[in-house]
C-alpha cells in the first residue's frame, strides 16, 4: 500500500484545488489568530495561484478566535454560546485572511455554508454557480460553516466534511487537508512506536478507518477519522485527497512540485454525475427503506430502480420527491434516491407489485419507489 505503489503526484497534476486548515493550525492551538501562519498560507496559496491553479480555501478557526477574544479558555458545549463565539471570531478571521491575501494583490471572498444550503437543490446550484464565477475572477473564496446559525440538525460537523462537500460542489480536483499531524498511520504513533506512515493508499478502503482513531483537540472538532471520511465522499466525484502536516515548511507549493509528503488518498471509484453527486452528499435524511435481498442486488449491484415489491420495511417520515437511503436488512446503507411516493404511500405499497399501486392508492406515479435515474449506489 505504501512504497512499492507509483506514487501519483496529486497536487502536481490538478488545475483546481480546495485546501482545508484546521483550527489548531489557525489558531496556534487556540491561543487566538497565528497571524504569521495564516501569511503563510496566503503566500504559498499565491504561488499555487501563479502556476495556474485555482484555489477554495476552507479554513476553521472562528469559534477558537470567538473563544479568546470572550476570554473563554474551554471550548463551550451550549449551541448558543458557541454560535456567538463564532460570530465574534468570525469577524477577525475573514479581516486577516482579506489583509493577507491582498499582500499578494489577491482579493478574497468570504462564503458561510450550512447543510440546508447544499441540500436544496436550487440553493446548492446557486453555491457552485457563486464559487465557479469567483474562482474565473481570479478571487479566493474562504469557506467556513455558518457556526452562527447551526443546529446539531443541521451542521456539517466539522470542517474536513465540509471540505469534502466543497470538492464535489465545485467538481475540485483534490483536497488537500492540512493538519497538525503528519498524516495517516497505521496506528496511533503515539501509543505504538512501530507504526508506520501510510504515504499512499486508497480513498474509501475499508482498513483506513480502523487505522483512523482518536479524537480531536481541544480547540477543533475533528481526527483522523473524519479526514478518511471526508477522502472517501471526495472520492465520489472523482477527487483524490492528500492529508499533511499544516507545519511543514512550504508544504503546498512542495506539493503542488510533486514532493511525497503525508498520506495521499487515491480516487479510484466511478465518478458520479452532479445531480448524483447532489443526492449522495445529503447528510441528512428523512427516512429510509429496507429492501429485501432481491432488489438490494439490483440496486446496488445492476443499478436498477427500486420497486414497492422489494421494501420490506420503511422508517421515517418522508414526502413525495426527498431523498431517501436504501438500507439491506443489516441496516447498510446500499444507495439513496429520490422517492416517487410518499412514506405513508410506501407503507401501503410495500411488499406489493407495481400493477396493484393504482388500485391500493387511487392513483399511480410510476411503477417504480425510485426510478434509476434518480437513484445513486453507494
Amino acid at each position: 500500500m505504501n512504497a512499492k505503489e507509483q506514487m501519483i503526484p496529486v497536487v502536481a497534476e490538478a488545475s483546481r484545488l480546495v485546501v482545508k486548515v484546521g483550527s489548531s493550525l489557525v489558531t496556534n492551538e487556540g491561543r487566538g489568530l497565528d497571524h504569521e501562519a495564516i501569511a503563510r498560507w496566503a503566500a504559498q496559496i499565491a504561488g499555487l495561484r501563479q502556476a495556474g491553479k485555482q484555489v477554495v480555501l476552507v479554513s476553521s478557526g472562528a469559534i477558537a478566535e470567538g473563544m479568546q477574544r470572550l476570554g473563554w479558555s474551554k471550548r463551550p458545549t451550549d449551541v448558543h454560546e458557541l454560535q456567538a463565539a463564532a460570530a465574534v471570531g468570525q469577524m477577525g478571521l475573514a479581516h486577516v485572511y482579506e489583509g493577507c491575501f491582498a499582500q499578494h494583490g489577491l482579493r478574497t471572498a468570504q462564503i458561510l455554508l450550512i447543510h440546508s444550503d447544499l441540500a436544496d437543490r436550487e440553493r446548492y446550484l446557486n453555491a457552485r454557480s457563486t464559487l465557479l464565477t469567483l474562482l474565473e475572477l481570479g478571487v479566493v473564496p474562504v469557506i467556513n460553516e455558518n457556526d452562527t446559525v447551526v443546529t446539531d440538525e443541521i451542521k456539517f460537523g466539522d470542517n474536513d466534511t465540509l471540505g469534502a462537500l466543497v470538492t464535489n460542489l465545485i467538481e475540485g480536483d483534490a483536497l488537500i487537508i492540512l493538519t497538525d499531524q503528519t498524516g495517516l498511520y497505521t496506528t496511533d504513533p503515539r501509543k505504538a512506536p512501530e507504526a508506520t506512515l501510510v504515504s499512499q493508499a486508497t480513498a474509501g478502503a475499508p482498513e483506513l478507518e480502523a487505522m483512523a482513531g482518536g479524537a480531536g483537540s481541544s480547540i477543533g472538532k475533528g481526527g483522523m477519522l473524519t479526514k478518511i471520511l471526508a477522502a472517501k465522499r471526495a472520492a465520489m466525484s472523482g477527487a483524490h485527497t492528500v492529508i499533511a502536516s499544516g507545519r511543514e515548511p512550504q508544504v503546498l507549493l512542495r506539493l503542488a512540485q510533486g514532493e511525497d509528503i503525508g498520506t495521499r488518498l487515491i480516487a479510484q471509484t466511478r465518478v458520479l454525475s452532479a445531480r448524483k453527486q447532489w443526492m449522495a452528499d445529503h447528510l441528512q435524511l428523512r427516512g429510509h427503506v429496507v429492501v429485501d435481498a432481491g432488489a438490494a442486488a439490483k440496486v446496488a449491484g445492476e443499478g436498477k430502480s427500486l420497486l414497492p415489491i422489494g421494501v420490506v420495511e420503511v422508517q421515517g417520515r418522508f414526502g413525495r420527491d426527498e431523498i431517501i437511503a436504501c438500507v439491506d436488512a443489516d441496516g447498510r446503507e446500499l444507495a439513496r434516491g429520490i422517492t416517487n411516493y410518499s412514506s405513508s404511500e410506501t407503507r401501503l405499497i410495500a411488499r406489493k407489485p407495481s400493477s396493484e399501486i393504482a388500485a391500493i392508492l387511487g392513483y399511480a406515479n410510476g411503477p417504480e419507489l425510485i426510478h434509476r435515474d434518480n437513484l445513486v449506489a453507494l
